[in-house]
C-alpha cells in the first residue's frame, strides 16, 4: 500500500524496535498527526486470548475520566420522557418513534437505550437495529430502569470494549486536541479495565501487542505495567 509524502515522513520519526511509554508516545502521536481536523486517538490491543471461546469474551464499556471528545446523539425509548429529557437525550419517545425507525429508515442517531419495560416493542426492530449495532443490550448499559443515569454516561464519555474475531479491541479514547495529561489518563484507565477484565483461562502474557495512533497516522507501539 503506497503512501503520502506527510504519512511517510510521520513513519520516519517512529522506531519500530521500541515499545514507547505512555509519556513518550502520546507527544509522538500528537507528532505523527497529518490530519487537518481534530483527529481522533485511537489504542488497539491483541490480546492473548481464543475469541471463539465462550469463557474468554471480553466485552463491556466504561465511562473515560475525560471522554473521547466524541458528542454522541442519544435516543432514548422510555415513557419516562420528563427523565430521560432531562438527562440531555436528543431524541425520546415511544412506539411512535419505532414506528418511524421503520417506515422512514430514521438513523439520526448514534445510540439506542431504552427501560426494560420496552424491550418487547424493540425486539421487533432486531433485524433492523441489529446489523447496525443498534440495540439495546444490558451488557453495555444501554438498558437499564434508571434511563436518566444511562443517558448521563453516555453523554459523559462511555465507551464500549469488545473483543473481535482476531483478538483485538479498538477504542477510541480522545482527540488531538487532548492535553497529554488527559490522554495518559484515558488510556491508562482503558489498560487497567482491560486487565481486570482478563479470562481465568489465560496463561502468560494477556496484552501480546498494543498500538496507539490518530485517525490517519501511523501506529506507535506501546508498553505498560500489567501487559
Amino acid at each position: 500500500m503506497k503512501h503520502g509524502k506527510k504519512y511517510n515522513a510521520a513513519v520516519a520519526l517512529i522506531d519500530k524496535r521500541k515499545l514507547y511509554t505512555f509519556e513518550e508516545a502520546i507527544p509522538l502521536v500528537k507528532q505523527t498527526n497529518s490530519a487537518k481536523f481534530d483527529a481522533t486517538i485511537d489504542v488497539s490491543f491483541n490480546l492473548n486470548v481464543d475469541p471463539k471461546k465462550a469463557d474468554q469474551q471480553i466485552r463491556g464499556t466504561m465511562v473515560l475520566p475525560h471522554g473521547n471528545g466524541k458528542t454522541k446523539r442519544v435516543l432514548a425509548i422510555t415513557q419516562k420522557v420528563e427523565d430521560a429529557k432531562a438527562a440531555g437525550a436528543d431524541f425520546v419517545g415511544g412506539k411512535e418513534l419505532l414506528e418511524k425507525i421503520q417506515k422512514e429508515n430514521w438513523f439520526d442517531y448514534d445510540v439506542i437505550v431504552a427501560t426494560p419495560d420496552m424491550m418487547g416493542e424493540l425486539g421487533k426492530l432486531g433485524r433492523v437495529l441489529g446489523p447496525k449495532g443498534l440495540m439495546p443490550n444490558p451488557k453495555t448499559g444501554t438498558v437499564a430502569p434508571d434511563i436518566a443515569k444511562a443517558i448521563h454516561e453516555i453523554k459523559a464519555g462511555k465507551v464500549e470494549y469488545r473483543l473481535d474475531k482476531e483478538g483485538n479491541v479498538h477504542v477510541s479514547i480522545a482527540r488531538v486536541s487532548f492535553s497529554d495529561d488527559k490522554i495518559i489518563d484515558n488510556l491508562r484507565a482503558l489498560t487497567e479495565v482491560l486487565v481486570k477484565a482478563r479470562p481465568a483461562a489465560v496463561k502468560g502474557s494477556f496484552i501480546r501487542n498494543a498500538v496507539i495512533h490518530t485517525t490517519m497516522g501511523p501506529a506507535i507501539k506501546i508498553t505498560f505495567p500489567g501487559r
